[in-house]
């Protein structure tokens, strides 16, 4: 098949666009960095020095190593099937090296930004659009990317929540704690949907009103519900494709990430029942949404409090919580910090690796025969 590149770019890229984004400049990451070191160190010191902590003093004193080595390895196993899902999702003709650099970079952002995930996904962001992605073409698989990754997370809420309550699990059977998260998660998918469609008829009515003729707010918030719209109209079309690795890597994003939890449990000596770890889990995983680096504090008092409304003793629950936080923190930290440094020089030396991702159509060329016709951005 031959290959022909045709400039069909409607909106060329503004070297402004391709510089590296200010909440991922050095000064920011090295802030970020301190900020994260100064509330661990915070944490160490409370858990060495207020009064009544000596029982999780003693049990993290004496946490098993090789558990620890265990979730070690589960965070990369997860970070692995993150670099999967987003090879699927935003280029499947990457190289899987680049699509490694480029999410296990998004990875360690992560760790060191705020909200969910957001300096990660700005991250990958800019390395598709130094490769010449169009904007509207990235904002709407990372739309789609956020909600495929989160479906793991939904679906194990109602599937564990339902299980839970009929008795099918062991652990806990109160229906509050169980038939409640699950109808809960059911109808966020319900809103998912309907905030695409939703999204589609609203960007439709700006639509007829002239675009062109929209103040600039109206124009962002056009964007805004475009991108919303074709991201879950793309996430579900992703689903229904039933690609394998797509969904083996949003399995293993999840699953292993949890599992981790479940060898820090181990390594003191105690382990719930799992179901019972999992909707901990999954529940008190929303603490990452308050806006400090890693969701340090938020993600740990969310899956502590959690933990103990499924019946998980305090003690043994806040240790295991800070052994997996550790691990979740420092293990993508310190690979994403090398992905990234490659990957800037990948960006530097090598940009038609990210090239191919620009859209790209085949069609029937006479003298020619099948033809792949690839867009190219100025």
């Amino acid at each position: 098949m031959t290959a022909v590149s045709v400039d069909q770019s409607t909106s060329p890229v503004a070297p402004s666009e391709v510089e590296m984004p200010e909440e991922l400049s050095s000064h920011r990451l090295r802030s970020r960095l301190l900020f994260a070191v100064g509330l661990i160190l915070l944490v160490i010191a409370i858990v060495t020095l207020v009064p009544g902590l000596g029982g999780l003093r003693t049990r993290l004193a004496h946490a098993k190593p090789e558990w620890l080595i265990v979730g070690v390895a589960l965070k990369l196993l997860s970070g692995l099937g993150y670099v999967a899902v987003f090879r699927m999702v935003f280029c499947r003709r990457m190289k899987w090296g680049v699509s490694y650099q480029i999410g296990m970079s998004e990875l360690g952002a992560n760790a060191l930004f705020p909200t969910g995930g957001a300096g990660g996904l700005a991250l990958g962001a800019w390395a598709l659009r130094r490769g010449g992605m169009q904007g509207s073409e990235i904002a709407r698989r990372t739309v789609a990317f956020f909600l495929l990754t989160s479906v793991p997370n939904v679906l194990g809420v109602i599937v564990i929540g339902l299980g839970l309550g009929v008795g099918l699990f062991d652990g806990e059977h109160n229906p509050l704690l169980t038939f409640l998260p699950a109808g809960i998660a059911a109808l966020a998918i319900v809103g998912a949907l309907l905030a695409g469609r939703i999204a589609d008829r609203s960007r439709a009515r700006l639509e007829r009103e002239g675009r062109h003729e929209l103040s600039r707010r109206t124009r962002a918030l056009w964007n805004g519900l475009r991108a919303i719209a074709d991201g879950v109209d793309e996430a579900v079309k992703l689903l229904r494709e039933g690609n394998v690795v797509l969904m083996l890597g949003l399995v293993a994003y999840l699953a292993f990430d949890v599992m981790i939890l479940w060898s820090a449990f181990h390594a003191i000596g105690t382990a719930p029942p799992l179901a019972n770890m999992w909707m901990g889990y999954l529940i008190g995983e929303l603490g990452g949404l308050i806006p400090v680096p890693g969701g340090i504090g938020g993600v740990d008092a969310g899956l502590v409090g959690t933990l103990a409304l499924y019946n998980v003793s305090l003690t043994p629950a806040a240790g295991a919580v800070l052994i997996y936080r550790a691990i979740a923190l420092w293990v993508p930290a310190v690979v994403g910090a090398g992905a990234f440094i490659v990957l800037r020089r990948t960006l530097r030396n090598e940009a038609d690796k990210l090239a191919v991702c620009v859209p790209e159509t085949e069609m029937e060329v006479i003298g020619l025969g099948r033809v792949v016709i690839r867009a190219e951005s100025q």
